[in-house]
């Protein structure tokens, strides 16, 4: 047989596969995954989670938003998704979770993953939220130029508890200050009115209050709902592999 009609063969065999799975409802897991660092840290906190998924066959991006203004991490988690070669699970932590509320809207987000993370309604701020629900850390730090910080004494306590002391000491004087305009951006249409959402709780959570957590999850009807004992805000580094499961079954569900 010749090369060229073999390769002909194989075209129709693909199309046959694909048209297939289209017309008989069969769901093709999504193989895209997008992660979005929340505030004070940056894109490298997801290591772990990212060696996990990646072992599964899956093609993983993480984001480096600025922190600078709401507007514009949207926009570059925008541009992060517009490069995914198809439909993607996109994944937030902490306020990486009011990004992906908003950007969650583009037509190429099929689910969203919120670790820990806010999850503000219409008309809503994650700073207003945690007024409702107060967290228990103190050690927030505003200056005077507009950009917070959390006081690197407290950080491996408050924000990275059972993360390494070696670790947790680095990223408390690696962290990036984050623009305090940012917590009180205003979101509006909600993406998980519209697209399934799962949710990870962290039950030792001091920066965000894990009633908020809870609520927040409820509110979304979350697909599924897990709560990590003693996890503290660092859920995503100190339990990669739960946290991987939780996204795998949302690349799996989601069409």
């Amino acid at each position: 047989m010749k090369t060229g009609l073999k390769q002909l063969i194989v075209i129709l065999f693909t199309i046959t596969g694909v048209f297939g799975n289209f017309m008989y409802g069969q769901k093709v897991p999504i193989k895209n995954i997008v992660l979005v660092h929340g505030a004070f840290v940056d894109g490298s906190g997801w290591e772990a989670i990212y060696k996990e998924l990646v072992k599964k066959g899956y093609h993983v991006s993480v984001t480096q938003q600025t922190l600078l203004s709401y507007e514009e991490d949207v926009k570059q988690v925008n541009r992060i998704i517009d490069q995914q070669d198809g439909p993607c699970i996109l994944v937030g932590h902490s306020y990486g979770g009011a990004i992906i509320t908003t950007v969650g809207n583009n037509p190429k987000v099929a689910g969203l993953v919120y670790l820990a993370a806010h999850a503000p309604d219409e008309g809503e701020s994650e700073a207003d939220n945690g007024k409702k629900y107060p967290s228990e850390y103190q050690s927030l730090i505003k200056g005077n130029d507009g950009f917070d910080y959390i006081n690197p004494s407290n950080f491996p306590t408050d924000f990275a508890g059972n993360v390494a002391k070696e670790k947790a000491d680095f990223m408390a004087v690696s962290q990036t200050p984050t623009q305090d305009s940012v917590f009180h951006a205003i979101i509006h249409n909600p993406a998980w009115k519209s697209k399934p959402v799962w949710y990870m709780v962290a039950k030792a959570d001091k920066i965000i209050n894990p009633d908020l957590e809870r609520f927040y999850a409820k509110r979304a009807n979350s697909k599924k709902t897990i709560e990590i004992a003693g996890a503290s805000h660092c859920v995503f580094m100190t339990h990669p592999k739960e946290a991987a499961e939780l996204i795998l079954e949302a690349a799996h569900e989601s069409k």
